[in-house]
């Protein structure tokens, strides 16, 4: 059964650039996991600083144990304390249905 991740980042003002870039950097290596399903990376309307992951993956245990310490994931993992005003809101829910447009 796949595991969805929500992640919520605050952002220290004036680190907005640099935190997207190493992030875009994880999202595009991420992708090419053979157990990725999918990420979208969604903006707060109310807070410039503010950011919403969801990302999708075949397995739990894989990203825990695997995937979390892949190696292009080090720099990101590493500029977070200096980069976030408050530690990732980070929550893990199970799909109980997808539905998706079909055009």
């Amino acid at each position: 059964m796949s595991v969805t991740y929500v992640v919520k980042f605050q952002i220290v003002p004036g680190k907005y650039d640099d935190f997207l870039e190493l992030l875009n950097g994880v999202l595009d290596a991420m992708r090419h996991e053979s157990t990725f399903m999918e990420a979208m990376l969604h903006a707060d309307p109310d807070d410039a600083n503010r950011l919403m992951l969801y990302e999708t993956w075949q397995d739990h245990d894989d990203v825990v144990n695997v995937q979390l310490l892949r190696t292009y994931r080090q720099a990101f993992h590493e500029a977070l304390s200096a980069m976030l005003a408050a530690p990732r809101d980070i929550s893990i829910w199970r799909c109980l249905r997808a539905d998706r447009s079909t055009e």
